[in-house]
C-alpha cells in the first residue's frame, strides 16, 4: 500500500487519510475517492491530499478484519459486519468464553498492523456481549499477511461453551451461633449466581457440622442432584476437615484443597459419582466476585476444572477486597473466612 500525500489529479481511487472540512466541503477520512469527490474537492480549493492507495495484492482493512474474525470464531460467537477496519465479536448465549492466551497472543505477534483483543479468558458471558474485536490498523494490508495471521493460530478458535442448566443441590452445615438467616441469604446469593446458567437449587438441606451428619445429608441428596455445593458453618482448614472427610467417607474423592484466588482461598473442589463437589469458602456467602465464581462458572458449562487449571489462577488471583472481613489481608488474613 502507498501512503503520502499527492495532487488532486492523481488521487481519484486512493482512501483519504485525514477528513476534509473547509466551508464548501466535508469529507471523512477512510473515504473511497470518487471522481464526484475529487471535482468536489477541486471546486472547494483543495490541491493535494493525503491518501491511501491498494497495490497489487492488498485487501482493505474491513475485508482484512473480517477474514481474520471469521477465520477465528468458533462455537456461539457471531462476527458483526467490519467497519473502519474492525470486526467485532459477540457471544450468541449464555456461558463462558474460551480464549486461550497462545491463540490471541499468536495472532498479535504476526504484524503490527493486525490486532485481536478479548475478555478475559474463562470470563462469564450472557447472550449479546462483545467478547473481542480484530483490528487491522492501517486502510489495507497485503493478503499474505493476512494468511499468516489466520496459520499462526494453527486452527484454534475462540468460543463460548454454553451453560448447562444442572440441578444443583446445596448443603449448609450449622453451628451454635450461626443465624438461619445466614444460611437463607447464602441461598439467595447462590440463586442469583447459577441464574445466568439456568441452573436451580433442587435440594437445600442443613445438618450439623459434623462429618457422619453431613455425610448422611449428601447421601440423602447424591442421585437427585448433578452438582452438590456445601457451605459449611466453619471455613474449611484442613483436608482431613469436615466437609472433605464427608466426602471421601461418602465414595467421593478430594481434587483440591486450595487455590491462589484471593478472596476464595478455602475453596475444596472433589469429584462425587463422576459430578462436581464443592466445599465453599466463606466469601462465597457474598455475591462479590471471588475464587468460588471462577470454578462454578466453569462447572455450569461443563467445562473441566483440573488442579493444574486452579494452580495456574494466581496471576490475576489477587481480587477485590471484601470490607466486611473482620481483618483486612494487609493486616493478615484471619483463618476460616476465606
Amino acid at each position: 500500500m502507498k501512503f503520502g500525500p499527492v495532487p488532486l489529479d492523481q488521487a481519484e481511487g486512493g482512501i483519504l487519510a485525514h477528513s476534509v472540512r473547509n466551508e464548501k466541503i466535508v469529507l471523512k477520512k477512510g473515504a473511497a475517492l470518487s471522481a464526484a469527490h475529487i471535482a468536489a474537492l477541486r471546486d472547494a480549493g483543495v490541491e493535494t491530499l493525503v491518501v491511501a492507495q491498494l497495490e497489487t495484492g492488498d485487501i482493505t482493512e474491513d475485508e482484512a478484519a473480517a477474514h481474520v474474525a471469521i477465520a477465528i470464531s468458533g462455537d456461539y460467537i457471531r462476527v458483526e459486519d467490519a467497519f473502519t477496519g474492525r470486526a467485532n465479536l459477540y457471544s450468541t448465549c449464555n456461558g463462558v468464553l474460551v480464549a486461550e492466551a497462545s491463540l490471541v497472543d499468536a495472532i498479535n505477534e504476526v504484524d503490527e498492523q493486525i490486532t485481536l483483543a478479548t475478555l478475559p479468558p474463562w470470563r462469564s458471558v450472557v447472550e449479546g456481549e462483545m467478547i473481542g474485536t480484530v483490528k487491522v490498523i492501517p486502510f489495507a494490508v497485503p493478503a499474505g499477511l493476512v494468511t499468516r495471521a489466520v496459520g499462526a493460530a494453527a486452527g484454534a478458535r475462540l468460543r463460548i461453551e454454553r451453560y448447562r442448566p444442572l440441578r444443583i443441590g446445596v448443603i449448609s452445615t450449622m453451628l451454635p451461633g450461626l443465624k438461619p438467616s445466614t444460611i437463607d441469604k447464602t441461598l439467595r446469593v447462590m440463586r442469583e449466581r447459577i441464574a445466568p446458567a439456568g441452573a436451580s437449587i433442587v435440594a437445600d438441606v442443613r445438618c450439623e457440622h459434623e462429618t457422619q451428619a453431613l455425610r448422611a445429608a449428601i447421601d440423602e441428596i447424591r442421585s437427585a442432584c448433578d452438582m452438590i455445593v456445601v457451605f459449611g458453618a466453619s471455613a474449611i482448614t484442613d483436608r482431613r476437615d469436615v466437609i472433605p472427610a464427608a466426602l471421601t467417607e461418602a465414595g467421593g474423592a478430594i481434587e483440591q484443597f486450595g487455590m491462589p484466588v484471593d478472596p476464595g482461598n478455602l475453596l475444596l473442589i472433589g469429584d462425587l459419582d463422576g459430578k462436581p463437589f464443592l466445599g465453599a469458602p466463606g466469601c462465597a456467602r457474598s455475591p462479590k466476585e471471588n475464587g468460588f465464581d471462577w470454578v462454578l462458572q466453569r462447572m455450569l458449562a461443563a467445562v473441566p476444572v483440573t488442579r493444574r487449571d486452579i494452580r495456574r489462577m494466581g496471576a490475576g488471583g489477587l481480587l477485590m477486597e471484601i470490607v466486611s472481613r473482620p481483618q483486612p489481608r494487609t493486616g493478615g488474613a484471619p483463618h476460616g473466612d476465606e
